[in-house]
């Protein structure tokens, strides 16, 4: 069966990264460069003629900022992009914005790095010709923390797994979240120095107290540990409480931090005095692990497929059972809180 080629469109303002981009992209089979651009003007000009079906956009352009013609583009023409920026979090505004998901541009001295971008970019188009753009505009709540939730069993612990499209999601539902949470874990895939940026920033804007974990941190109420990039995140017992313990090792399910490896451990160490939550991303990553604490007692919840930008892994859990209750993302918060409140 022939499959039909993914349509792109590639805008950047430098010409040798433009044409890097589409001879390098173009050698997959699966993947045909419709057009290129230089601007965000050309670019508008581009979609409305060629129709691709994902867009690759540099973050740093004259005329118009990426970010900016993000937020003018997608309420008219919900593309999925993914965006190619250097180490800045700009990202996160981008992502904010509506795209996809990013990579990172190489050092230009360092010419091996353009073909691991170009590996990189590759994968993620194809995982973002999958995605679904319509999430983003109607699937938002009111930003209302919830009022707090006395009385809670101080022993609970929330475990979360997102991947592609999770930045987004994992913020919809933390910033709904008063600050006594009970302790909450987290891994989204993601490299190294973005999960310090990403923590930063849903620190600054949520009422928890949100921190990039490191071996030893404790899971305690009021508290959001996230994964480094390039780490496994494990759950440990701490005399009466808990910690974390962050370790380099392979990839599993093809991803470090990976979802698998959190959930299991918290399945292992916390049984039923936990809340797993699996959200929108490509694979399958955390179905199993969900599954284990789901045996083990764990209350849990996936992101349903409507509001998931890629119903991969809330999938997988959902069809092998992990899932006890499956909810829109604007609706996880809510829940959680309601759970945390019975669970004594």
């Amino acid at each position: 069966m022939h499959m039909k080629k993914i349509r792109v469109l590639v805008v950047d303002d430098s010409l040798v990264f433009r044409e890097a981009i589409a001879r390098g992209i173009s050698k997959d089979p699966g993947i045909e460069v419709v057009a290129t651009a230089s601007d965000p003007f050309m670019a508008r000009d581009k979609i409305i003629e060629f129709e691709p079906d994902v867009m690759t956009l540099d973050v740093e352009m004259p005329k118009m900022g990426g970010i900016e013609f993000l937020r003018k583009l997608m309420p008219q023409y919900p593309i999925p992009v993914v965006v190619v920026s250097a180490v800045s979090s700009n990202v996160f505004d981008a992502l904010n914005a509506g795209a996809v998901d990013f990579v990172t541009k190489p050092d230009v001295r360092n010419g091996n790095n353009l073909d691991s971008l170009i590996n990189e970019l590759i994968i993620k188009i194809k995982i973002a010709s999958t995605a679904k753009l319509g999430h983003w505009k109607n699937n938002k709540t009111s930003d209302r923390a919830f009022e707090n939730a006395n009385g809670l069993n101080k022993n609970l612990v929330i475990a979360i797994g997102a991947s592609t499209g999770g930045t987004e999601a994992i913020y919809e539902v933390l910033k709904k979240f008063p600050e006594d949470m009970p302790g909450i874990v987290i891994v989204q895939h993601m490299p190294p120095v973005f999960t310090k940026m990403y923590s930063d920033r849903l620190n600054n804007t949520c009422a928890l107290n949100v921190k990039e974990a490191k071996t030893g941190d404790q899971v305690v109420q009021g508290t959001v540990l996230i994964a480094p990039g390039d780490y496994h995140m494990k759950l440990k017992r701490s005399g009466s409480g808990y910690i974390v313990e962050c370790f380099k090792g392979d990839k599993v399910n093809g991803h470090c931090p990976s979802v698998d490896v959190l959930f299991n451990s918290v399945a292992s160490i916390a049984g039923k005095n936990a809340i797993g939550i699996i959200l929108t991303g490509m694979g399958y990553d955390g179905a199993k692990g969900l599954l284990e604490m789901r045996k083990k007692g764990a209350k849990t919840i996936g992101q349903d497929e409507e509001s998931s930008v890629v119903y991969g892994m809330p999938k997988v859990a959902y069809d092998i059972g992990a899932v006890e209750k499956q909810a829109p993302i604007g609706d996880i918060a809510r829940l959680t809180h309601s759970i945390v409140k019975t669970v004594t």
